[in-house]
């Protein structure tokens, strides 16, 4: 649980940092830092990517894991429930409210998200969370100066969602083994680098349509276990 509770706090800083110093960072200088911050995930996601064992398998988990998510439109689905919550909060013209979903949604519906909460679980360790929290507490301060003090309580549904998946992460532990554990934490270091793509060129890759990548993997050595 200490990336998600690092995580917390950190978007906890940064809303308070963006409330009282929103005049204090030009737009340029938030743009700026992003890609800077995006350049460092991608190095994160790389040197993930290269601790994979088995290339021919995570090739197979990424056209596989893109397959599957461009058939259940896993991109669609999550921006049209963004869609839904921000079109329900609107009608109530709070601005609280609004900088609360936008942020929400911006801090958990993500592969770093995902991929930490597993990580710590599974593995005890925080080193992508820890980047999200840093993240985080970044964008924080601009979202917080052109949305509101709503953005603040956005880090509740953080706690409790990667606290979740950290909680289920933990319980199956036991099950995987070290090489499993490797080559997922390989196709999560693929989508990870997308996340800071996406910041830095024109066209988005849909790294939600990626996620089911992540299973397969585990999958993969489950089925050879029964054999």
């Amino acid at each position: 649980m200490l990336g998600t509770i690092v995580n917390t706090v950190a978007i906890l800083i940064g809303s308070i940092l963006g409330y009282f110093f929103k005049n204090l960072l030009p737009e340029k200088y938030g743009e700026s830092i992003m890609k800077a911050i995006s350049l460092a995930i991608i190095l994160i996601g790389l040197q993930m990517a290269l601790v994979g064992e088995n290339i021919i398998l995570i090739i197979c988990s990424m056209v596989i894991g893109a397959t599957v998510g461009e058939a259940l439109k896993i991109e669609n689905k999550l921006d049209s429930a963004g869609d839904l919550l921000q079109g329900f909060f609107k009608k109530h013209e709070s601005n609280i409210s609004e900088g609360f979903v936008t942020a929400t949604l911006m801090y958990c519906v993500g592969s770093m998200a995902i991929i930490g909460a597993i990580e710590g679980g599974m593995l005890g360790k925080h080193d992508v969370l820890f980047a999200k929290s840093f993240l985080d507490g970044i964008i924080s301060i601009p979202l917080t100066a052109s949305l509101g003090i709503g953005v603040i309580f956005s880090s509740i549904p953080v706690l409790f969602y990667q606290g979740g998946i950290v909680f289920f992460a933990s319980l199956f532990k036991n099950t995987v083994t070290d090489i499993m554990i490797t080559d997922m934490t390989a196709v999560g270091g693929l989508l990870i680098m997308s996340l800071g793509l996406n910041v830095i060129i024109k066209e988005r890759l849909k790294v939600g349509n990626m996620l089911p990548a992540l299973a397969v993997p585990i999958l993969y050595y489950l089925i050879l276990t029964l054999f």
